[in-house]
Formats: C-alpha cells, structure tokens, sequence
C-alpha cells in the first residue's frame, strides 16, 4: 500500500506558531524533506524530533523527487516542509506533488503560516480578492511588464521581495500602476516586525534611503477608476535630477539614485540614456 506525503506548513518566524497536527505529522513520517537541513534541523530539535531529514530544493528537485516518490510507493510516509511558511508557495513542492498524483500517492495538507496572508488581513486593504504574484522579476524591465501585466486585476496585488530591490520596486510600482494605497510587511510574526501603510509615493519616500533586512511582502490596493499618476520625481531620472539640483556631482548623483532604487550604476546611466531620448 502506498504511503502518504505530507505538504507541513512550518512557523515564518515564532516558533510558537507551529500547529498540533504539524508536530504529530512530522513526528510520525518515515521521512522529512526539507529545503536546508541544518535550518530544519533547528526547529525539529525544538520540537524534539529527531526524524530522518533529507534535502529537497530547487537544485536537486527532479533527482530528489524520484526517490522520494519510489519510497512513498513501497509504503513510506514524507513530509515536505520549506525553510518557512507553506511549501509550494514560492517555494519548492508542486512537481513533487504533481507526480504523486500521477502515481496515485495521496498528497495531504497539513496548512499553516504563509506569509502573505498574514500580511494582507493587517494591511487595511481589501481582503475579498487577492491575487498573490510571488516574488517580483529582479531585472527592471521584467519587472515593470510583469506590473503591467497584473496592473488591471480587480484585486489586492500581494508580492514578496528582497529588502535590497524595495526602493526600485516601489518606484516601478508607483509609475506603472500610479499613487495607489499599498502596505509594507516585514520581519512577520518576528520580534522586529514592522507594518508601513500609505500610498506608494509615501512608502517609496520612506525606503528610498532606508536600510533594512529581513523577508518583506508588498502589497497594493486594485486599480480604482482614476488613478493618481506617479509624481515625475518619482521616477528615477526624475531622482536623479533633484539629487543634481541639490549640487551633488553628477557621477556622485547617478552612484546614489542607483543606491536608491536597488539597481546597478550601470543600469541607471541605461535607464536615464533611454528617458532622454
């Protein structure tokens, strides 16, 4: 008879916010399979679990999953946790679970934190439609299509992203779907967790020069009829140029609006050469 595997939601930051039925589950698996084993491995010691524990991560996915899915075929229960939050979302899992399927392996949830849920029912944006985009494009141009392609939707627009590209992305974000309401989520469930809440504009403002670290979701209101247009200033040449009205050297200017919007000197000049056009 074939076993089962387990998708384990596991704690974004308090470890308290573990579940009953997540502790009895991994307690019970033949097998866990995790992204990092040494960070799995801290939070079963707190729990007081010792189960086997194999890595599973983008990098080794297709080979893992094979042996993963023979074991679960000769009757071995697994459970796939991710370093934190829900596996499968923006994180490994679906292929694993495809092919379960496929076999006739139940794949069972065992639900739990996700982040960008805990972010959104605190943001005070509308929480009837919410469409989840993952982790935004790193690259500017892949980004700002990607922002036009769900700029439309009738929904609360959640993303995760990285502390080092937030002033870029609000920029782009600002520009592309105007001066909506959107929210700032970081640290969630951490001792430093920390909620900024105001328009784009506003937020952009606070993380332009702002040095933070830890995971960060982003979050924007739904277009709404007529939106406010993003300030020119707002943009990164229009930076630039009230960095140059402050007397700051132009070489000194484009190095910091490059620090700013979390791109590269090189991309700035690109970016200011193509508005100038």
């Amino acid at each position: 008879m074939p076993g089962t595997l387990y998708l384990v939601a596991t704690p974004i930051g308090n470890l308290k916010d573990i579940t009953y039925r997540a502790v009895e589950v991994l307690s019970s698996v033949d097998v866990i399979a995790c992204e990092d084993t040494r960070h799995t491995r801290k939070l079963l010691n707190h729990l007081g679990i010792t189960n086997k524990l194999v890595s599973y991560h983008d990098h080794n996915e297709a080979e893992r999953a094979a042996e993963l899915i023979a074991g679960l075929e000769n009757g071995s229960s697994v459970a796939l946790v991710s370093d934190a939050g829900t596996p499968g979302i923006s994180d490994p899992g679906y292929r694993l679970v495809q092919r379960a399927i496929e076999v006739g392996v139940a794949a069972v949830s065992i639900p739990g934190a996700v982040a960008f849920v805990a972010a959104v029912v605190v943001s005070g944006l509308p929480t009837d439609a919410v469409f989840f985009g993952g982790f935004l494009p790193s690259k500017k141009a892949e980004r700002r299509s990607r922002l036009r392609e769900v700029s439309e939707i009738p929904a609360t627009l959640a993303f995760y992203e990285s502390p080092r590209r937030m002033s870029g992305t609000l920029a782009d974000c600002l520009e592309i779907l105007g001066d909506r309401s959107a929210a700032v989520g970081r640290e969630i469930t951490k001792l430093h967790e920390e909620f900024s809440r105001g328009t784009l504009s506003q937020l952009h403002s606070k993380f332009s020069s702002a040095t933070f670290k830890g995971e960060t979701v982003l979050l924007i209101d739904r277009v709404r009829g007529v939106t406010q247009k993003a300030d020119p200033a707002f943009s990164l040449t229009g930076r630039l140029a009230a960095i140059e009205a402050e007397g700051v050297d132009p070489k000194a200017a484009l190095k910091r609006v490059a620090r700013e919007f979390g791109i590269s000197k090189s991309e700035a000049y690109r970016i200011v050469q193509s508005d100038r056009k």
